[in-house]
């Protein structure tokens, strides 16, 4: 059943690697390359936006990888999306820095 209290963010809104035309809502100074879902739930987690992450096909692309994370409504969407992305590019780095860290140890 549709929850009305609740947007659905799509992986392909993120995606810089997408044209517009294939899902990207997003200008490519804010998309990042490639996110994961887990990224996705991570972002919005820490924004306190109550993620619910779920694997999905994004309509129109078949046989690729994708999902969605539904979120609280909180804001009008197009401004959601952009503090989103912002706060994806952050977990993205955070996820690099430790990665870089961890094999530096080795």
């Amino acid at each position: 059943m549709k929850d009305y209290d609740r947007y659905v963010l799509w992986l392909e809104y993120f995606n810089s690697e997408l044209k517009r035309t294939e899902g990207r809502r997003l200008p490519l100074s804010s998309a990042t390359k490639a996110p994961t879902l887990e990224e996705l739930g991570e972002a919005c987690r820490k924004l306190n936006l109550q993620p619910s992450a779920q694997a999905a096909r994004y309509p129109g692309s078949p046989g690729r990888e994708s999902g969605y994370v539904s979120v609280v409504k909180s804001k009008p969407k197009r401004a959601l999306l952009l503090k989103v992305a912002k706060e994806l590019t952050v977990v993205r780095g955070a996820a690099q820095k430790k990665q870089a860290k961890a094999q530096t140890r080795k």
